[in-house]
């Protein structure tokens, strides 16, 4: 059955993407659902991180599940609410205020490799491989989207694997800078917990105005908002977490942070 599995684990909030069958490729309904899973846990004050995985060993996300294109995507109209639908699950981990994680294993193509690189932060297995293959099926793929893509890989890489349509693998993707680690297969879960622990503990005002601030350097300079990115960073050292952040060290001890 297809569908996403959204559990909680203290901070570490998990989006899974099951529809093994089909190698985890995406439905109309699942790309729908993203939004809202990732709005859930950016309210939710328990949650400091939030990782996205696929279902088994061998996908991440395949790409959109192409058996609903007749139907859904084979009008104008039709076609309209389709994008309309994925457009919003690849704005979502964007408008998140915590950090969102790729954890990918296996296979990594056309929607999943947009939906990964709308993602803060790419982990990979050195299994994994990634395509994006518009240009073998006649699709168009959207201006904010090919920038996502420029922003992280230049705008040679970004021709290259868009022209090609070829496949390349984790060695190529950590080169490009599409993803930041690659670990063996039966590590990347474990390589992913330790990291994910990691950003837990540290203080979630400081990542917040980091994900803003970087957010606002991407952008045009007339859709920039430096001015709350810098009361932003004002309120991190007006807040408590950075009294608990200065004691913590004094005393060499883990700190505690509230996020207040």
């Amino acid at each position: 059955m297809a569908q996403l599995i959204v559990t909680k684990n203290g901070p570490v909030g998990n989006i899974l993407i099951s529809n093994i069958e089909k190698m985890n490729a995406m439905t109309m309904d699942m790309w729908s659902g993203i939004p809202k899973a990732l709005e859930d846990f950016d309210a939710d004050p328990e949650v400091r991180v939030i990782v996205i995985r696929g279902d088994g060993e061998k996908a991440f996300i395949s790409g959109a599940d192409i058996s609903q294109f007749e139907k859904l995507r084979s009008t104008a109209d039709a076609q309209e609410l389709y994008n309309h639908a994925v457009s919003l699950a690849y704005a979502a981990p964007g408008k998140c205020t915590k950090p969102v994680i790729a954890s990918i294993q296996g296979y990594c193509f056309g929607g999943g490799l947009g939906f990964a690189a709308a993602c803060d932060i790419r982990i990979c297995s050195e299994d994994a491989q990634f395509r994006m293959p518009a240009a073998r099926l006649g699709l168009g793929y959207a201006p904010d989207g090919i920038n996502r893509f420029i922003n992280i890989i230049g705008s040679a890489n970004t021709a290259d694997i868009f022209y090609s349509a070829r496949r390349f693998d984790a060695a190529d993707a950590l080169h490009m800078g599409y993803v930041s680690q690659v670990h063996p297969n039966d590590q990347l879960a474990e390589a992913t917990d330790s990291y994910v622990k990691m950003l837990s503990e540290n203080a979630p005002m400081t990542m917040a105005a980091t994900k803003f601030a970087i957010k606002q350097c991407l952008a045009t300079p007339d859709e920039r908002d430096f001015a709350q990115a810098t009361q932003m960073v004002k309120d991190c050292f007006a807040s408590n977490d950075y009294k608990e952040g200065r004691k913590a060290f004094i005393e060499k001890r883990t700190p505690a942070f509230k996020g207040n």
